[in-house]
Formats: C-alpha cells, structure tokens, sequence
C-alpha cells in the first residue's frame, strides 16, 4: 500500500517556480509578441515545427502557479512543446497573475490570447480551425473555462483587441486543474485526508484570485467556476488527475467530468486517475503519458 505524501499547512505557499525551458535550439519561434496592451504581462511565445508550411494545429499552452506564479518559458510547458515534434504550433501565453489584477483578468487575458492566434493564423501558419488548450493546476482551470464559456460575454473583454474573432478552442487538455468548486475543496481535503483544508483562507490562490475570501463571496466563486458554463456544446476534454492530489483535490476532476457527461455526453469527456500520484507528480510528465496525451490531441485535431 501506497503512503500519502506527508502534508504541511499551506503547501502552495513554498512552491518554488519550476526552472526555465531552453529554447535555443528551437529555430522558429518568436518570443515574447504582445496580445494585448494592458500589461507587460500579455505576451506569447509562438514556436512552430522546424518544416513545413502549415497550417499547423495549435498547442495553447497556459501555465499554472496558483494563479500567484509562473512564466510561460518555465519547464513545466516542456511536454506542450514535445508537440512541435508531432506537427503541432505551440502558443505559450503569459497573463496577469493575481497579484496585479483579480479575475476575470486572467480569463479576459487568455481568450484574447486565442483571438490573437486567429487573428495572425496567415502570419504564423496557424490552423484557426484546430486549437487545443492544455494546462496545469491553474493553468488548466483556465483551459477549462476556456473550453466551457464560448460566448459567454462577462467572461471576455473584446476591447482588448482581435474582437472580430472567436475565443473557442476544439479540446482541452486538464492536468489536475480546480474545475468544479473552490468552495468545495476544503471539504474534499479533509474527507480524503490527502492534504490540508486551506483554499478558504483570506490568504489562500483562490481567494487572492477573487479578490476577497472565497466563503464571503459564493457567487463570485460560481462565476469563476468551469462547471458553470458547461453546455452539450462544449469541446473534446481530456481531464487527468492523481489520486493523491494534496493540493487540488481530485474529487473536482470527477465531478467536473461526470457533469460534461450528463450535460454533453460521455463521448466529450475522457476522465484518467493517475493512482498514487500527488500534484504535479512526474508521472504526469513521464514520456508514455505525453504520448497519451498526444493520442488524444491527434484524434480530436488530425483526424477528428
């Protein structure tokens, strides 16, 4: 039998962010190109395959850090840049992190991010008609309200640029993001006994992100919440999650999943529990599960 990872109080608190990614060898790319005028913060790095003439598929790329962290060239984007190996065009996109603006900042930031990428599909031999959104913990939070709020006009800010376009991805890929309730995962914690209940905090990413604590303010956590945009409309998901997750429980990706089947059918959700793996655990980046993960990619992109 497995032991759980020991746990302290306010893990998220001593994340140390994840080194840089090299990218010197990669000859086509261009870094650090604004989408958007508001913040420093609101830039991309468009890498595209080392041949061919396009269009390429689109690997979104949206890092995690708790909404607080992270950088769009850190390594834990490594696996979505595998893709151009596959063929693929991949965007990884920065946006304001909570400690600059609150949500729907961050939101607003990424699905412009998307209407910048079809905005200059010619220019960087973008397929606007294929585009996936995969990333992690925070990352993937914002893939999934990316993936269940086309549309949705209080969760996009056309102003900032590229209004003509549409923000909608074709799948998204969700490695262990809070999907359902951040009012719920103090409970899925304890009940689990896999981490510590600390999300409803004053202090806590969630909170921070809101602007006020999330027990204070219910709507604003509904608002924020992928869940509650889902439609039978909504694209392709690959959701996947440890089971041991001590930090974003993994209750939210099963009842995140099991509604976008009772709403868009079992054939739009494909749910895996990586057993014995903790948040962000290597086996997430272990090469078979990069594979699998690209399995999916070309179903849904190449030959969906």
């Amino acid at each position: 039998m497995t032991k759980k990872p020991e746990i302290k109080k306010a893990m998220w608190i001593d994340l140390e962010p994840p080194p840089m990614m090299e990218v010197d060898h990669i000859t086509r790319k261009w870094l650090d190109i604004p989408y958007a005028n508001q913040s420093p913060a609101q830039s991309v790095d468009i890498y595209l395959p080392q041949e061919g003439d396009g269009p390429f598929p689109v690997i979104l790329a949206i890092h995690g850090g708790a909404w607080m962290k992270g950088d769009k060239r850190s390594e834990e984007q490594y696996p979505m840049v595998c893709g151009l190996e596959r063929g693929y065009a991949v965007v990884c996109v920065n946006y304001r992190l909570s400690l600059e603006a609150i949500f729907p900042a961050q939101i607003f930031d990424c699905k412009t991010a998307v209407r910048f990428v079809r905005a200059h599909a010619d220019d960087y031999k973008f397929d606007p008609d294929r585009i996936a959104a995969w990333g992690s913990s925070a990352g993937a939070h914002l893939c999934a309200l990316l993936g269940t709020s086309p549309g949705v006009e209080v969760l996009e800010d056309r102003s900032m640029g590229w209004g003509e376009f549409p923000s909608h991805v074709h799948a998204v890929v969700d490695w262990y993001g809070p999907t359902q309730s951040f009012l719920k995962m103090d409970e899925q914690l304890a009940a689990s006994g896999s981490g510590v209940p600390d999300h409803s905090f004053a202090e806590s990413p969630e909170s921070r992100l809101l602007g006020a604590k999330i027990t204070d303010v219910p709507e604003l956590v509904k608002f924020a919440s992928p869940m509650t945009y889902i439609t039978k409309d909504v694209p392709w998901f690959l959701i996947q999650h440890g089971s041991l997750d001590q930090l974003v429980p993994v209750e939210q990706s099963i009842h995140f999943a099991r509604r976008i089947e009772e709403i868009a059918g079992k054939d739009k959700v494909i749910l895996e529990i990586l057993e014995c793996s903790i948040h962000a655990d290597a086996a997430f980046f272990a090469e078979d599960n990069v594979a699998r993960v690209f399995e999916f990619l070309d179903e849904k992109l190449k030959h969906g």
